[in-house]
């Protein structure tokens, strides 16, 4: 197998960056394998050997990484946990992925580079970029200067959002609900979490956790939307499901319908997710590897304020919505 080389060394890398996030939690294994192999993109661009794993690795790796979340979902049980806080969920999704495209328009993004800020914003930070950027044949540098931008932000939220809280005077359930609306990715709502429950000697954790899991059931509706919107603009006539939505994307839906109605064993759901976060780390290794640092950064401008504004919009549509319904 001529790719085994390249996917050996982009599982090392991964194993690297999974440790290096397990001791810092706030930025998580998926942003460290992002770096190292921007790092080690000059050297590595060298060995021909390597390429071709590589790139299996961040396309086809990725994709089965999004197949295995499906087996951590349970519908029923995130929705009636989670149906609470649905209004709010719908109002920060809907506002970031509007916010994302005026901008996108508005400043000439490059429109895949606005819909993966946009889903990653919205819905669940790297998890919905790895389903997203397959469907809309997002390149490799597309997709880390996304996945820079979202960690950006992750790391100001997970950071600034407890004192946020504490100073508007939330409650422990309000401020659940807003760490799990307003912050993108699983690793910096626990941290953010964490470090409330750490102050106030509470269990904010398990509500945000809730929370962010029933938010992550929006990447179904919007992979789909954007397969079909897709598959139309590619001049697809033929509108039956299989041709215009990838495979992996209805492989990930059959995995949450198995969850959802079929008891597996825990610890068999357990081992899934995690081989499903560890394969996601080696996918943003091998991204990195093929992604030159210096000109993303020179490039990364646009992005990054798109990035701050949709980040901005969703604190206060938390907030505003969290009003509203009276959880403050």
């Amino acid at each position: 197998m001529k790719q085994l080389k390249g996917i050996i060394l982009c599982f090392f890398l991964a194993l690297v960056a999974s440790f290096l996030g397990s001791r810092l939690p706030i930025v998580g294994g998926a942003v460290f394998a992002v770096i190292l192999g921007m790092v080690l993109n000059k050297p590595v661009s060298k060995l021909t050997w390597a390429s071709d794993g590589i790139a299996f690795t961040s396309k086809k790796i990725l994709q089965y990484a999004v197949i295995l979340l499906g087996f951590s979902m349970n519908l029923k049980t995130i929705l009636a946990s989670g149906q609470e806080s649905l209004p709010v969920i719908l109002s920060t999704v809907s506002i970031s992925l509007i916010t994302a495209y005026v901008l996108t328009r508005a400043l000439g993004l490059d429109r895949k580079i606005g819909i993966l800020v946009g889903v990653g914003s919205s819905i669940c930070g790297g998890s919905a970029i790895a389903a997203t950027a397959p469907i809309i044949d997002a390149n490799d540098e597309e997709v880390a200067k996304s996945i820079s931008v979202i960690f950006l932000f992750n790391v100001l939220a997970a950071i600034l959002f407890p004192s946020l809280g504490q100073w508007i005077g939330l409650s422990n359930q309000g401020f659940g609900l807003f760490a799990g609306t307003a912050i993108n990715d699983t690793s910096s709502v626990t941290a953010a979490a964490s470090s409330w429950d750490a102050i106030h000697q509470s269990n904010t954790l398990t509500i945000a956790t809730v929370v962010k899991l029933t938010r992550t059931l929006a990447i179904i509706p919007i992979s789909l939307v954007l397969s079909f919107y897709e598959g139309r603009q590619s001049g697809k006539k033929d509108l039956k499901i299989s041709s215009l939505v990838p495979s992996f994307i209805l492989l990930f839906i059959l995995a949450s319908i198995i969850r959802t109605f079929i008891p597996l064993p825990e610890a068999l759901i357990l081992q899934l997710k995690t081989l499903s976060k560890f394969f996601i780390t080696m996918a943003m290794a091998a991204i990195g590897l093929k992604t030159n640092l210096v000109h993303l950064v020179k490039t990364g401008g646009k992005a990054i304020l798109v990035g701050m504004v949709c980040w901005i919009f969703i604190t206060l549509t938390s907030l505003g919505g969290q009003s509203l319904i009276g959880i403050l």
